[in-house]
């Protein structure tokens, strides 16, 4: 095999829904570049295994390996859990190279994927200057991610919202409710919510039940199998297979 393989690592979930959505998304990252071989593995909860693919992929003769965290933040599973299993496989499988890709934010093909599901779900861009957003995401206590996330809140302040509030489904204050309630007193007059997540499950649940019990006019759907998202994969498959020091075009 002359040609490098892209191993999408998501975390994996009980929630059948999220391997779901992660398996949607590599079918359109396969349809975005055809020849490309795309495989997906799970660090917990669903198969296939990391370790079982990268396996596979030696056995079948694969030399190269681009191993791509599905996650939007470079947290604990980016920094530690992923790097162990490969530094394990190429302990195991010496005759295979495998590259660990960036994980996928912060991207403005992300905030572009925000800004598709806020639509899908009603907000029209007439509305944003009398509507708060909420940017929902899971939660770290990583200082890196977080300050991540108020950053890409303070971006998005600048794309037409009254105001913007980063929230956290775990970890972190304060929760969506909380943010929706706290723009509503400040005398917002609408509220919208946009999971800065990928693929559904508890904590996305909990994003959407807290919006619905503060009464959010507009709750987003996660960022899912959009193009976008799937555009934003293959740059940073790109990118890992650009030589240090040398420049991707654009």
């Amino acid at each position: 095999m002359t040609h490098p393989t892209l191993l999408v690592i998501a975390h994996g979930s009980r929630d059948p829904r999220h391997a779901a959505t992660v398996h949607a998304l590599t079918e359109r990252v396969r349809a975005e570049r055809p020849g490309l071989r795309v495989e997906t593995a799970f660090l917990e909860f669903n198969a296939p295994s990391v370790p079982r693919v990268l396996e596979r992929l030696a056995a079948q003769g694969a030399d190269e390996v681009v191993a791509l965290p599905l996650l939007l933040t470079r947290a604990f599973h980016a920094k530690t859990d992923i790097p162990s299993v490969l530094r394990e496989a190429r302990a195991r499988l010496p005759r295979l190279r495998i590259r660990q890709a960036d994980v996928l934010g912060p991207s403005p093909l992300l905030n572009a994927t925000l800004g598709r599901r806020l639509r899908e779900a009603g907000a029209r861009p007439g509305d944003l200057p009398r509507t708060g957003l909420v940017l929902a995401s899971a939660g770290s206590t990583d200082p890196e991610a977080i300050a991540v996330i108020a950053e890409i809140a303070r971006e998005l302040r600048h794309t037409g919202w009254c105001a913007v509030r980063p929230a956290f489904a775990s970890a972190l204050l304060p929760r969506t409710e909380d943010a929706v309630r706290e723009l509503r007193a400040e005398g917002v007059d609408r509220v919208a919510v946009a999971p800065y997540v990928i693929a559904p499950g508890r904590l996305p649940d909990r994003i959407a039940a807290g919006a619905e019990a503060a009464g959010a006019d507009v709750l987003a759907d996660v960022l899912g199998p959009a193009p976008e998202l799937a555009r934003l994969l293959l740059r940073r498959f790109d990118e890992a297979r650009v030589p240090v020091g040398a420049s991707l075009s654009a």
